[in-house]
């Protein structure tokens, strides 16, 4: 495990196996993104300026889709990290898309004139729902006026859905977020969490430096969606204050292997115990 310095340390953990790396960041000022990407630096290869968060508190901090009015500070935080970082550090942003998608085009033109290593496109203006199906068409548009790689994002929960994306968009890459909340193993072809990914989540948080216990059970509560009852589930979160009562609720219904155990991390279905 890598030993951060108590400045970043309650933030921020990552391990050398665990690479590459990008660290993405929200900031409204040139000076607070590079800072933070300059702390990070040495322990990732990369940082990313998040414009796509749509959340009301973010829109008034200044972050997320509060920065996609504003290609002129985007462009400037970019330079900002690539000055103090060495142009060969991989800077990138993600956005979403605008009502009017020449703002779109006009943002991603003038952010390209910063140096910047990639974009990721979000293809849903701040005002969608998730349950609204992504604008591809858009995401083409961008890619096609490019001229930086370009990632999609949005409504990937399968190999198949890239596969589609990848087809309409021409698209030099494809991001999941919340269908890799529910499946961390998407990318490796699994059309559901296997129980190997379970333990070894388990197994990494306890041992490269926990995350906070709320958290941890989010996380766990998201890859068992398929494998919990909601009923099931929701005793898993009110009985699971900590790792420990984590541990102790999974160990009751489910056999949970430890590193060094016979088979750990290769069952792709949960072994269930017997509790009659």
């Amino acid at each position: 495990m890598l030993i951060f310095p108590p400045t970043i340390s309650q933030d921020f953990t990552t391990d050398f196996e665990d690479r590459p790396l990008i660290v993405q960041f929200g900031a409204h000022t040139a000076i607070d993104f590079a800072k933070a990407a300059e702390m990070v630096q040495p322990y990732c290869d990369g940082v990313d300026l998040n414009c796509g968060c749509p959340q009301s508190w973010a829109i008034q901090e200044g972050i997320g889709c509060g920065l996609m009015r504003k290609p002129e500070l985007v462009r400037d935080m970019v330079l900002a990290a690539k000055e103090r970082c060495g142009k060969d550090f991989c800077v990138s942003v993600k956005i979403r898309i605008h009502n009017d998608l020449q703002e779109t085009v006009n943002l991603v033109k003038l952010v390209e004139t910063s140096g910047v290593d990639y974009i990721t496109v979000h293809g849903r203006r701040r005002s969608q729902r998730s349950s609204e199906p992504v604008n591809l068409e858009a995401i083409k548009l961008i890619k096609s006026i490019a001229t930086v790689p370009v990632f999609a994002n949005g409504d990937v929960f399968s190999l198949g859905d890239v596969d589609r994306i990848v087809k309409a968009t021409g698209v030099d890459g494809v991001m999941a977020a919340r269908g890799l909340m529910d499946n961390p193993a998407l990318f490796a072809g699994y059309s559901k969490t296997p129980w190997a990914a379970v333990e070894r989540f388990l197994h990494h948080n306890m041992n490269l430096g926990p995350l906070p216990p709320q958290l941890t059970v989010h996380h766990v509560g998201e890859m068992m969606a398929k494998m919990l009852s909601k009923k099931e589930r929701a005793d898993m979160i009110d009985n699971s204050s900590n790792i420990v009562d984590l541990l102790d609720w999974l160990d009751r219904k489910f056999v949970v292997r430890r590193a060094g155990e016979g088979h750990f991390a290769e069952d792709v279905d949960p072994l269930h115990k017997d509790l009659n």
